[in-house]
């Protein structure tokens, strides 16, 4: 048999079909990382209240982490494209509806009501992308290509990348161009990149219907993590998968909880330029590890890694707290950027972690579930730490970051047996799921 293919970034783009959803798929995610900063800056403008524009764009993001799996399972029922046009149309109407409201001086309850359906239609173009890389490799000669983990990581550098450009394209365009540029860049993007990316089908995992994996049928291979019979798969079957639910919510509380802590902490010692430059090197910490992570082939147990990445994320966070009360930033950077190395094997581990333990035809499902909690946490997040923030004071928010990643990491000790799989000769089952089939995990 042929060694597995060096798993490095360059192989991977070679997969044949890669390049078509790649770039389309990185155009239609950009534009959410522009959309809490456009309503933020937008809603400020029109209605001078900063308390307004933060509930304003929470409830977009408390939307779209509630309906982010209900998009995953009708894309798993339905198949991507069925799923994303009538998302991106509806998100595209929702954002022109949301503009408009906030440029007519629209009261704040009819602001909150726009911004529902804006969040609730945000087109889940990552965790489609991560499905179509798990359906490529799944159906090529050897399943087990080390190459399936260099794509997760590659997904979460693009992800964090995007979080990267994005709240500064959307900041120039509302502050350079109009109040309402970010948003309407936002909704032109997401409707061209979400409509192009759609059109490329012959990518697009096959639809699951009854445990069935699509092209494979009755007679095909049904995968490494087991299938349905007479029913249809679903991603909260697997153990695993509230487990890793808790466990990217405290990610999500580390972002949201930086978000604000650090722009407090910035004009707590008078220098409020400093938060975005403090916050891009913990995003430059994440972004680099993930980099780093994809080029290694990884041999032990994805378990085994995740139960020593998140403690070592909970031990970075506690020192936050501390270091923000001496008032020094260019030691609160250092360790902003231990925490973002951190962040990245934590995250990556579980995107692998779910792709291997839960149904195939549940997949998009499964990481819109990680995708929506990571939102949740984060919008969790910057609630409690602006209320600490304008009470105790600028430091006392990163004591969030470290209360959630705690509290997810407790949760992943005590029930770590759940991201175990079933394992018996070879094969894999998952409580009340079926019978097994034969499969390797990692």
């Amino acid at each position: 048999m042929e060694p597995a293919p060096r798993p490095g970034y360059r192989q991977l783009l070679r997969t044949p079909g890669a390049r078509s959803f790649v770039l389309p798929g990185f155009a239609a995610r950009q534009p959410f990382a522009m959309l809490t900063m456009s309503i933020v800056l937008l809603v400020e403008h029109t209605s001078g209240s900063y308390t307004l524009a933060g509930t304003v764009a929470a409830a977009a993001g408390l939307s779209m982490a509630f309906f982010a799996p209900v998009s995953g399972t009708l894309a798993d029922r339905h198949g991507q494209p069925a799923v994303l046009v009538p998302s991106v149309v509806l998100h595209a109407a929702s954002v022109a509806l949301l503009s408009v409201l906030a440029l007519a001086g629209a009261p704040g309850w009819a602001l909150v009501a726009a911004a529902v359906p804006t969040g609730a239609s945000i087109p889940q173009v990552g965790p489609m992308v991560r499905a179509r890389w798990s359906h490529l490799f799944a159906a090529g000669p050897d399943p087990r290509t080390p190459l399936q983990h260099t794509a997760t990581a590659f997904e979460s550098v693009t992800d964090e990348f995007t979080f990267v450009v994005g709240p500064v394209l959307a900041a120039a365009l509302c502050t350079g161009v109009h109040p309402a540029a970010g948003l309407v860049a936002e909704g032109a993007l997401t409707l061209a990149g979400g409509l192009l990316f759609a059109a490329q089908r012959r990518t697009a995992p096959p639809v699951g219907r009854g445990g069935r994996a699509g092209r494979g049928g009755r007679g095909g291979r049904a995968g490494r993590t087991g299938a349905y019979r007479g029913r249809r798969a679903s991603a909260l079957r697997a153990p695993a998968l509230p487990v890793l639910v808790a466990a990217f919510f405290g990610v999500g509380a580390v972002f949201g909880g930086m978000q604000v802590s650090l722009t407090a902490f910035s004009e707590s010692i008078g220098r409020p330029g400093l938060s975005g430059i403090l916050y891009g090197v913990f995003a430059a910490g994440n972004m680099l590890a993930g980099v780093a992570i994809g080029m290694v082939h990884w041999r032990g147990p994805a378990q085994r890694r995740l139960l020593v990445a998140y403690p070592l994320l909970v031990v970075t966070a506690s020192g936050l707290w501390a270091v923000a009360g001496l008032e020094s930033a260019a030691a609160l950077g250092g360790l902003g950027l231990a925490v973002g190395v951190c962040i990245a094997p934590a995250l990556i581990t579980g995107f692998t972690l779910a792709d291997a333990l839960v149904p195939r035809e549940a997949r998009t499902e499964a990481f819109t579930w990680l995708t929506g909690a990571v939102a949740l946490g984060q919008a969790a997040a910057t609630t409690a730490a602006g209320r600490l923030v304008d009470g105790p004071g600028a430091s006392a928010g990163f004591l969030v970051p470290l209360a959630a990643t705690a509290l997810a990491c407790a949760t992943l000790l005590l029930l770590r047996r759940r991201l175990r799989p079933a394992e018996s000769h070879g094969t894999i089952t998952f409580r009340g799921v079926g019978r097994p089939v034969p499969a390797s995990v990692d």
